[in-house]
C-alpha cells in the first residue's frame, strides 16, 4: 500500500526538484524575487513560531497577551507600510517586489530578535513583560 504512494507521489516530488530555485546563483528578476519571497516566508514562519510560544507563556495574563496583540497588530501594519515606502522608487517595475521583500525580511527578522529577547526572560525581570519559561 505504501509503495503504491510513494509512485503515485514520485512525479510530483521529482517536478518540483526539477523546479528548485538556486537563489545562490540567481540571475534574472524572476528568480530573484522568487528568492527574495522565499526569505521573506522563512522569517515570518520563525516569527511566527515565537510569537506562538510567547502567547503561550502569557495565557495567565490575558490583559498582557491583548496587549501583545495589539502590539503585533501595530507593528504589521507600520511594517507593511514603512516597506511600501521604502520601495516606492521603484513601483511598478520588475524590482519592486524584490526590494518590498527585503524591506519587510529585514524588519521581521528584526522582530524576531525582539521576541527572542522576550523569550530569554529570567524570573523576575521587572522590565521583562514575558514570565520566563
Amino acid at each position: 500500500m505504501y509503495s503504491r504512494f510513494f509512485l503515485a507521489l514520485a512525479p510530483v516530488l521529482f517536478t518540483s526538484m526539477a523546479f528548485a530555485v538556486d537563489c545562490d546563483n540567481a540571475t534574472d528578476q524572476a528568480t530573484m524575487n522568487q528568492c527574495a519571497a522565499q526569505q521573506n516566508a522563512a522569517a515570518d514562519k520563525e516569527l511566527n513560531a515565537l510569537y506562538q510560544q510567547i502567547t503561550t507563556r502569557l495565557q495567565a495574563e490575558p490583559e498582557r497577551k491583548k496587549l501583545l496583540v495589539g502590539a503585533q497588530r501595530a507593528w504589521v501594519a507600520f511594517r507593511d507600510a514603512e516597506c511600501k515606502f521604502s520601495a516606492s522608487g521603484v513601483e511598478g517595475g520588475s524590482v519592486y517586489p524584490l526590494i518590498y521583500s527585503s524591506c519587510t525580511t529585514d524588519l521581521t527578522k528584526a522582530r524576531v530578535q525582539t521576541f527572542r529577547n522576550y523569550l530569554k526572560c529570567q524570573e523576575g525581570d521587572v522590565g521583562c513583560p514575558v514570565p520566563g519559561g
